[in-house]
């Protein structure tokens, strides 16, 4: 028995269900859903040797008067050592910094060389405020340590990071390389400290070289 045609009403009603039903898989203004969204950037892999270049600037306290210090930034990280370079505005070197195994080392032009096991104590001993170096080997590649010493991908990520040693880490803002995978423009770091007061640095990352 042949089926009967659907009347003019019946093909309407279908239409608008239709309708209404594509409207709720679609997304608002054309954007993908936000888990969606989140994973199509690949999270930012460690490489245990990179050079990258940058600028930076720090804003602290001495002697209860506001300071501040602006230039540009040289780092070379291997697995076992990483070397620091601070540079003026104009490119002249403030200090060289060296991470390695056995402790730190900084160097300033025209100064005798300073020696200590901790690197944070060591450039708050020359500059006043502290440089967390052993902890921008991660934090420089988009990778934090959680309550537990575990690294973790911060990937792409714009929330503030407590750090287990009391910093305040936020990644505001991401940039693809070439492999597509993301890593992190600019850092913005602070805490409270009793040398500097309520310190806080910004980092902004223009060159990024991983090396074999």
């Amino acid at each position: 028995m042949a089926k009967k045609p659907a009347s003019p009403m019946q093909q309407c009603v279908r239409a608008c269900l239709l309708a209404l039903l594509l409207a709720g898989c679609a997304s608002p203004s054309g954007t993908l859903p936000s888990s969606t969204a989140s994973a199509t950037a690949a999270a930012p892999r460690y490489h245990a040797a990179i050079e990258l270049g940058g600028r930076l600037s720090v804003r602290y306290q001495r002697n209860g008067q506001d300071e501040a210090m602006h230039g540009s930034f040289a780092w070379s990280q291997s697995a076992t050592r990483t070397l620091v370079t601070l540079l003026s505005p104009l490119g002249q070197t403030l200090a060289t910094i060296e991470l390695t195994p056995q402790g730190a080392t900084l160097t300033q032009p025209g100064q005798p060389v300073r020696r200590a096991t901790d690197a944070d104590a060591l450039a708050a001993d020359a500059f006043g405020w502290p440089l967390p170096v052993a902890n921008l080997r991660n934090w420089l590649q988009g990778h934090a340590l959680d309550a537990h010493g575990q690294r973790f991908a911060a990937a792409g990520s714009t929330h503030p990071i407590r750090t287990p040693d009391g910093w305040q880490l936020q990644f505001p803002l991401w940039q693809s390389s070439d492999s597509a995978t993301e890593h992190p423009k600019r850092i913005d770091l602070a805490r409270n400290t009793t040398q500097a007061g309520a310190i806080e640095i910004r980092i902004v990352i223009d060159d990024w070289q991983p090396q074999p």
